[in-house]
């Protein structure tokens, strides 16, 4: 007659619980998690550094006049008033400086996936060429070099060539976004096996068939990542923008924020509605994105 296994490693174990020699469950098993209280505390608070600022601005910005200068900006507005937001809109020309804002950062997204999809495939699958790796380590060097320490060339370029404008902001934000992005996509694209891309070959697809085609829809994940950062980098940038484009009509609504400083002096509700208009765009995207920012900056950490 046969056993069946299950059966006898049940009664095994139904024995060393009868005779007490079963094992015992580890103490920490079933208790419950010691809290770090020093980190929840530290995180409480820079959560309140974050929260309370925002709370103030938007507070502010439903108030009137007269609520806005009243000595509490802690308080609710009572009544709700919306004359700051409209005041704003006309003061700084909220159309045109959100039309420029959302062009030059368009452009930089779009710019920044684009060249810096294409240079990283170029630099990992011509890694044991030296014209590429050295191009890496320039890209990666060029990362410690921020923007004020080349400004007055950068001025001087642009408005010799003719670029005094958003598109000349564009060009060089793009190229500013290029060495992280290179770095973030190279350690991505070490990760995707090599034998697909032999497998198109195999099958007639060219260099660029075989980017576009098959690795460049892998590479979404980390496309989001970069264009992320690359949005919030652009929608937010106040010193490019200020020293680059030359006509006030044309500016970001950063820097027109700082062109009509001096009329917000006694107006608070007004300044913050400006305000709030200007970087309620990068909180709405990163609200609904942040997951995608920890989730393509781990993608290649792990080779797979």
């Amino acid at each position: 007659m046969s056993v069946q296994p299950g059966l006898v490693f049940e009664s095994i174990e139904a024995e060393e619980v009868l005779e007490g020699t079963a094992p015992k469950p580890s103490k920490g098993r079933f208790a419950m998690e010691r809290v770090n209280w020093t980190g929840t505390i530290i995180l409480i608070l820079c959560a309140v550094t974050v929260l309370l600022p925002l709370y103030v601005t938007i507070t502010m910005a439903f108030k009137t006049t007269a609520q806005s200068v009243d000595g509490n900006a802690f308080s609710l507005p009572a009544p709700f008033s919306v004359e700051g937001f409209v005041a704003a809109w006309d003061l700084i020309n909220f159309p045109v400086g959100a039309a420029m804002s959302v062009l030059v950062t368009a452009g930089t997204v779009g710019a920044t996936i684009f060249l810096s999809a294409f240079a990283s495939f170029a630099i990992v699958r011509n890694w044991d060429h030296k014209l590429f790796r050295y191009s890496f380590f320039y890209l990666l060097a060029a990362m410690f070099i921020p923007f004020p320490v080349v400004a007055l060339p950068q001025v001087q370029l642009t408005g010799l060539v003719g670029l005094a404008n958003p598109f000349g902001v564009i060009i060089l934000a793009t190229m500013f976004q290029l060495s992280f992005s290179v770095l973030l996509f190279t350690a991505f694209l070490r990760s995707i096996p090599f034998e697909l891309e032999e497998s198109a070959r195999i099958d007639g697809a060219s260099t660029w068939q075989t980017f576009w085609h098959m690795i460049f829809p892998l590479l979404a994940p980390m496309s989001a990542t970069i264009g992320i950062f690359a949005f919030l980098y652009a929608w937010n940038d106040f010193m490019m923008p200020s020293l680059i484009i030359a006509d006030p009509a044309m500016q970001t609504l950063p820097v027109l924020n700082a062109l009509f400083q001096n009329q917000f002096t006694n107006n608070y509700n007004v300044a913050f509605a400006s305000y709030l208009m200007a970087m309620a765009p990068a909180v709405i995207v990163y609200l609904f994105t942040q997951r995608w920012v920890m989730e393509g900056v781990t993608q290649g950490a792990v080779k797979g």
